[in-house]
């Protein structure tokens, strides 16, 4: 093969790799669109869902406990209520009906002995009246505001229902038992009994298999086993004289807090660990934890000191106090369907507070009977309720 063949057959050879070189180059820009267009095609990653307790509705959002219960949100069950207040009073065995409108009492109820709180129902149809003392529940239409018949059930000091509404849970603090009843007829279907004094309070996880209780009188915390009806854990609160109070997990289901009268402050438990908790102090005679409606603030009311701590769950630090005028024994409660106003008991002093949520400012002060205690503001959001003055999800 001459010089000139030679010549000729590599500068073939060189077109050749060039035309391959092009393909290559369209291939993989063809490729890389193709890619995108696959990409483009496959939905954004979702939320992985709960693995709730069998039977409880589907947890919203994993990130917020509370996202059902925004302003004004009615469930279709409950958007036809009146707006009412319910207080129960223990030491005058009566419910003081108020219109929040107008800050004035339209009707007393004449209940059980030492009625402690009122329980809006599982379906939210019913409020309960835990008649401790006289050993009965007296059922409430809230659609008329007109009181059924009083089923006989022993020492309901509180009331609590499952996350999947299977079982009503009597909190009978004297009695020393978490008893799980059928959530309509109130009927026994099994006992737990607990070897700490004073079961009261009560708050459940976000999948809802467990839930946490305060035992008051001995200054303990139990952790319940939902589906088994059954204690799984117990730890004594490290505070000598510790009393524990109301309940609460946060939005994003991590923690639960826990007010403590005698500590004067909030515990903060890591659920699922049940490890020792840490103490968060507000404030004389912490009583009651409520959540705003946006989620990202907790209301605390420190009964021995007419005080409202208010907690932001972002910023995880107390950042304001507002304090009542004259004083008071602000106790328990419960949130506005809109969130405006926080309504609490004066527990010592026969009367209610109305707070302005954005504010602090006290809205009104009206004079109710003696020793109110859980009242229940009614109708409020969420689709369906675990109980005690209202905790909606």
């Amino acid at each position: 093969m001459n010089l000139i063949h030679r010549t000729l057959l590599a500068g073939l050879g060189l077109l050749a790799l060039a035309a391959c070189g092009t393909d290559s180059a369209k291939d993989r820009t063809r490729a890389a669109a193709e890619s995108r267009d696959t990409q483009a095609a496959i939905p954004a990653p979702q939320k992985k869902p709960v693995d709730g307790l069998p039977g409880m509705p589907p947890v919203l959002d994993p990130k917020d406990v509370y996202a059902a219960d925004r302003p004004n949100k009615l469930s279709p069950v409950v958007k036809d209520f009146p707006s009412r207040v319910y207080v129960p009073n223990s030491e005058s065995d009566t419910v003081s009906v108020i219109d929040p409108k107008t800050y004035k009492i339209i009707e007393t109820i004449r209940v059980g002995r030492q009625p402690q709180h009122v329980v809006p129902s599982w379906d939210m149809k019913t409020l309960w009246v835990n008649n401790n003392r006289g050993h009965t529940l007296t059922p409430i239409d809230p659609k008329t505001g007109k009181a059924g018949k009083a089923v006989e059930v022993h020492d309901p000091y509180n009331l609590y229902f499952t996350p999947n509404g299977k079982h009503a849970v009597v909190m009978a603090s004297l009695d020393r038992e978490l008893v799980f009843r059928d959530p309509h007829t109130m009927k026994r279907i099994n006992t737990e009994p607990v070897t700490c004094y004073g079961v009261n309070h009560a708050d459940f996880s976000l999948d809802g298999r467990y839930f946490i209780v305060s035992c008051e009188f001995s200054g303990e915390l139990l952790k319940v086993d939902t589906q088994r009806m059954k204690v799984v854990g117990r730890q004594k609160l490290p505070f000598d004289g510790a009393m524990p109070q109301d309940v609460k997990i946060s939005p994003d289901g991590r923690r639960f807090y826990i007010a403590d009268m005698m500590a004067d402050g909030v515990w903060v438990l890591d659920g699922d660990k049940f490890t020792e908790p840490t103490l968060l102090r507000t404030g004389k005679g912490c009583h009651g934890l409520y959540i705003s409606r946006d989620s990202r603030e907790m209301y605390i009311s420190n009964r021995g000191e007419g005080s409202i701590s208010v907690f932001d769950f972002k910023k995880n630090a107390l950042t304001k106090k507002w304090h009542l005028p004259d004083g008071g024994s602000p106790d328990m409660g419960g949130i506005s369907a809109d969130g405006k106003v926080l309504w609490l008991s004066g527990r010592y002093d026969a009367e209610v507070y109305a707070i302005d949520t954005r504010t602090g400012k006290q809205l009104a002060r009206i004079p109710v009977g003696s020793g109110p205690h859980g009242l229940a503001v009614y109708p409020q959001p969420g689709r369906y309720s675990l109980g005690h003055t209202g905790i909606f999800r």
